[in-house]
């Protein structure tokens, strides 16, 4: 169950409105870096946990209802950033002025049109669940696989991830209350990552890989399980690195490198099926065959 208050999770006020940030932040919203993504991430995470404790369980929860709180944030950022949006495209100074704030070049105005155009006329001025193209989410980048672990290195991604935005967005404005709202979220972010890695500290940090370790090992092909294969046709070696020598991360293996080379044949598949509306000449074997 979840509990609503009317105050936002941190203070948001834009002293100078800009139609175009509203659009990048809307990416922040519904991009595939967004804070939806996480929230819905980290609830289904918890939704399908199964442990002999809920402590994590409870974590992914309350950063879950975090990242509502900052879903809410940033979509009054966006409608308070489009305060001053041109309501119809034929208010020709609101326009140009927007334009010549933010843009320059021989197609500003249509470029321009085209940003505002959708929250003119699908939202009134607000923000929706949209990355900054107006591409709706759709939930394929949300990742909830059942093994604790490998769900904490995917929420370690997503917010590194998330936090390159937010701090590509404080660059990309000079308003004061806009960074002031970005300089908190980025903060989280730093939160988050550092939460998650605790998760994977605490559940045996490398010591719990390869991912799933329950899966004994004995019954995969390990000669394969720490070699850098090597695919350069050229003769080139691998590269070099801690990732090609020593002894492996999980400290089960030592690491190898070498050229490689197929194990597998050339496919062949059967001929075409009569009623599978292919060429003739797919159906039999090729006259040069």
């Amino acid at each position: 169950m979840l509990y609503h208050d009317k105050r936002l999770q941190y203070p948001v006020r834009v002293e100078t409105p800009d139609p175009l940030f509203a659009r990048q932040l809307q990416q922040a919203i519904g991009g595939v870096e967004g804070e939806i993504r996480v929230c819905l991430q980290y609830f289904f995470q918890a939704w399908g946990a199964r442990a002999p404790n809920n402590k994590v369980r409870d974590l992914l929860l309350n950063t879950a209802t975090e990242e509502m709180g900052h879903i809410e944030m940033l979509a009054t950022a966006v409608a308070l950033n489009l305060e001053t949006a041109p309501v119809s495209l034929q208010e020709e100074s609101a326009v140009d002025s927007v334009v010549g704030a933010v843009m320059g070049g021989q197609n500003a105005r249509q470029v321009m049109e085209g940003m505002i155009q959708r929250h003119i006329l699908s939202t009134g001025l607000a923000a929706f669940p949209a990355n900054a193209d107006g591409v709706p989410f759709d939930c394929s980048h949300i990742y909830a696989s059942g093994n604790v672990v490998a769900d904490m290195y995917c929420n370690v991604a997503a917010e590194a991830t998330g936090r390159t935005l937010a701090v590509r967005l404080f660059n990309s404005t000079s308003d004061p209350g806009m960074r002031d709202m970005l300089h908190f979220m980025i903060a989280r972010d730093t939160m988050h990552q550092q939460q998650w890695l605790a998760v994977i500290e605490e559940l045996g940090g490398t010591q719990s890989l390869p991912i799933p370790n329950s899966f004994d090992q004995r019954q995969e092909d390990q000669k394969f399980s720490y070699f850098l294969m090597g695919t350069n046709r050229d003769g080139e070696a691998p590269p070099a690195g801690r990732f090609s020598s020593g002894v492996s991360i999980d400290g089960r293996g030592e690491f190898h490198a070498g050229h490689f080379e197929p194990l597998g044949q050339e496919p062949v598949l059967g001929p075409a099926r009569s009623d599978s509306a292919a060429q003739t000449e797919q159906m039999t074997r090729m006259a040069a065959e």
